[in-house]
């Protein structure tokens, strides 16, 4: 049984019986000694006989445990403006404003009662806005990057990240609109549907970035080699835009 083999045979153990201790042990020693192309490969082939992408999504957890200093490494591989220099560095702000989104939920949540004056509401609505305004990210993302990836027969990671786009483009939808309600609708229920919605959107998108930095970026970078292909991504991203928040480009 080769690598990739292995690590299929022990996603699907973790999927049908959880992550008991042996399985993770047994995933642990193995996720050690793959790379993330291996590792794409490995979920791409799960996917190919039969499993539904979303039951993929909690099983890269193992493989994050031992990503944690990868990001850096992969840093000093590209360049300034670099295509994934570019979206790591809009991920670090799309970061900051959940870290922002936690905290203002938060305070919401122990208010009483609606007051319009206080400024957590309207950071709420300039957030939901911010958020809102990665689309440009992932259009650049589902457009070149991942089509680039998928001409290369790397399907399975894209489309997962596909599906997760779509599932939170809803959820940061709504959040918006909460935030841009509040005046007409009954607080508690405001209160409990902002606390839901970025609950949601704080933990998911956070571990979307997490999955597209330590194992989506990692593995287009070995799989896209030619330099020139890069240049004609980088001029194709340029021509879909860029996010208001994105750092120089």
């Amino acid at each position: 049984m080769n690598k990739i083999d292995k690590l299929s045979s022990v996603l699907e153990k973790l999927n049908k019986n959880g992550v008991t201790p042996d399985i993770r042990d047994e995933a642990l020693d193995l996720v050690k000694t793959i790379t993330p192309l291996e590792l794409s490969q490995a979920e791409q082939q799960l996917i190919e006989k039969g499993m539904k992408p979303e039951d993929l999504r909690h099983l890269c957890d193992i493989h994050m445990e031992v990503l944690k200093d990868e990001l850096e490494k992969l840093k000093m591989k590209i360049s300034e403006g670099h295509v994934l220099n570019t979206l790591i560095n809009e991920h670090d702000r799309i970061l900051e404003f959940l870290i922002e989104l936690d905290d203002i939920n938060m305070r919401i949540q122990n208010m009483n009662s609606f007051n319009k004056d206080r400024k957590e509401f309207k950071r709420l609505r300039e957030l939901s806005i911010s958020i809102l305004d990665a689309e440009k990210h992932h259009q650049r993302e589902e457009d070149v990057l991942f089509m680039e990836m998928e001409d290369r027969e790397v399907t399975g990671p894209p489309r997962i990240m596909r599906m997760e786009h779509e599932d939170l483009r809803q959820k940061k939808a709504l959040l918006k609109k909460y935030a841009h309600d509040v005046e007409n609708m009954n607080f508690d229920d405001f209160k409990a549907n902002v606390d839901e919605v970025s609950k949601y959107i704080v933990f998911n998108l956070r571990d979307h970035i997490f999955k597209e930095n330590y194992i989506l970026y990692p593995t287009a970078l070995e799989t896209i080699e030619e330099n020139d292909v890069w240049n004609d991504m980088k001029n194709r991203c340029d021509d879909i835009g860029y996010c208001s928040f994105t750092p120089n480009y």
